[in-house]
């Protein structure tokens, strides 16, 4: 007959010192240990990588750029809404004007300022479609074989943008012959 020797005999060693097993803890970490200066470091290597790939997107550095606005394309369609002043781009100042018109507490200077934003509006929109056309055509026939689906989009919101807000900061001057 068998007897229950297992249940009651031990594990066959001292059970530990917290101290001992929480030290082998500790050094067992797999996170390595770091000092204030190297983590002063780090951050100050971290804002420089950042600050070095803010200025090349700035800059239009392909590398840098976000997927959507990489490629020959859209290089293409940056440049020709650059090399041309549009509606779009002086609509946020106008919009201010007019909120600084609608304060004033004659019903005829509001009503006329905001005929005003919408007439802009309006104005800004008819510009984009016929900048979306353009842009499409003058895409399909130098580069034949892209896709110019969003082409059009995406130069209209850049055209509505303020030039010196524009990013990548634009690479054409206003009148310069885009080909």
């Amino acid at each position: 007959m068998r007897t229950m020797t297992s249940a009651t005999s031990g594990k066959g060693r001292p059970t530990p010192k917290r101290k001992d097993s929480e030290s082998k803890r500790i050094v067992s970490s797999l996170s390595p240990v770091v000092t204030k200066d190297q983590k002063r470091a780090a951050k100050l290597a971290a804002r420089a990588d950042r600050t070095a790939s803010r200025t090349a997107y700035l800059r239009g550095d392909e590398n840098a750029l976000p997927a959507r606005d990489r490629g020959a394309e859209r290089r293409f369609a940056r440049d020709f809404v650059d090399s041309r002043r549009s509606v779009g781009e002086y609509f946020l100042p106008i919009i201010f004007i007019v909120l600084v018109l609608t304060l004033i507490p004659v019903a005829a200077v509001q009503f006329s300022a905001i005929a005003i934003m919408y007439l802009v509006l309006l104005i800004a929109v008819i510009d984009g479609v016929f900048l979306s056309r353009k842009i499409r055509a003058r895409v399909s026939e130098k580069f034949p074989n892209s896709a110019t689906k969003g082409l059009g989009m995406y130069a209209w919101l850049r055209s509505t943008q303020m030039r010196r807000l524009r990013a990548p900061k634009p690479q054409a001057k206003v009148g310069d012959n885009v080909h």
